[in-house]
């Protein structure tokens, strides 16, 4: 999918919601366990409920990937199951040197056909440039996540004097000169506005993907202040708070209510913008 083709969804749909698919056989109503591919038929219902109201769709692979050939098999049959003018994203989180990072891109741009995979830039280019040699596909780097260990490294401050205050801002601004960045976008999350706004100052066109909207306590309106540019610019996720609503007759229409709820939200942001 191209950036204007995933703008023009925004501007049609009046949202930026993300829907994260992080499937839970745990957590999932009990009617779906008894069909022959439960991960699926969940997937499935959250779609139907939710495909008029998001631009894109996120699965976590981690929840896909420890069930083995079957779990592979529900997220492929998921993938092909989204609207082809829904943005998908593997949540994978990889990232090596080399060949190594070429196959993980083959995995989700080729086997798997989705538009964008997180990446980890730990290991420098060498690891990110392969995700952004695939014409037409995205990479998005973790930048500043917020989770408690991204003190631990992210926010190492650097020297006194350096042009950036903090590591978070190095890892962005170094990305940013690399073959294809303007196909990279970044991962920020979404609990403290000052963060955001630290990485849009360097990444000013690029989309940022942010988590901790809902179920982490992120405020949307924080998010759209401090992150949203002249494109909107941003994709929120919300995962929990849409696709595990209180217990109830109806499913879908528990689902497609709270996925209601964020598309309002997310129109009057983009009103009080201008962008609509």
């Amino acid at each position: 999918m191209t950036r204007h083709e995933l703008i023009e969804q925004i501007r049609k749909k009046k949202s930026f919601l993300c829907i994260g698919l992080d499937t839970d056989l745990k957590k999932i109503p009990a009617h779906f366990l008894s069909s022959d591919d439960p991960l699926f038929e969940f997937n499935k219902a959250v779609i139907d409920a939710t495909a008029d109201y998001c631009v894109a769709y996120k699965p976590n692979i981690a929840f896909y990937e420890c069930l083995g050939p079957k779990g592979w098999e529900s997220l492929k049959k998921t993938v092909e199951y989204i609207p082809r003018d829904i943005f998908t994203i593997a949540d994978a989180k990889r990232g090596d040197i080399g060949n190594t990072s070429t196959y993980y891109a083959k995995t989700f741009f080729e086997t798997y056909a989705f538009d964008a995979v997180t990446v980890a830039p730990y290991m420098g280019h060498d690891s990110v440039v392969p995700f952004l040699e695939f014409e037409g596909k995205w990479a998005i780097m973790l930048a500043l996540t917020s989770n408690p260990g991204a003190m631990d490294f992210q926010m190492q401050r650097l020297p006194d004097g350096d042009e950036h205050k903090f590591m978070c801002e190095r890892i962005v601004s170094t990305s940013l000169k690399w073959k294809g960045a303007e196909r990279l976008m970044f991962v920020v999350g979404a609990t403290r506005g000052e963060d955001i706004e630290r990485v849009r100052k360097i990444a000013k066109d690029h989309f940022l993907l942010v988590p901790g909207i809902g179920a982490q306590g992120g405020s949307l309106e924080e998010v759209c202040r401090y992150g949203m540019n002249a494109d909107c610019g941003l994709l929120v996720n919300v995962s929990r708070d849409i696709i595990y609503p209180e217990p109830g007759p109806d499913f879908g229409q528990a689902v497609r209510e709270k996925a209601v709820a964020y598309q309002r939200q997310m129109a009057a942001e983009l009103k009080k913008t201008g962008i609509l």
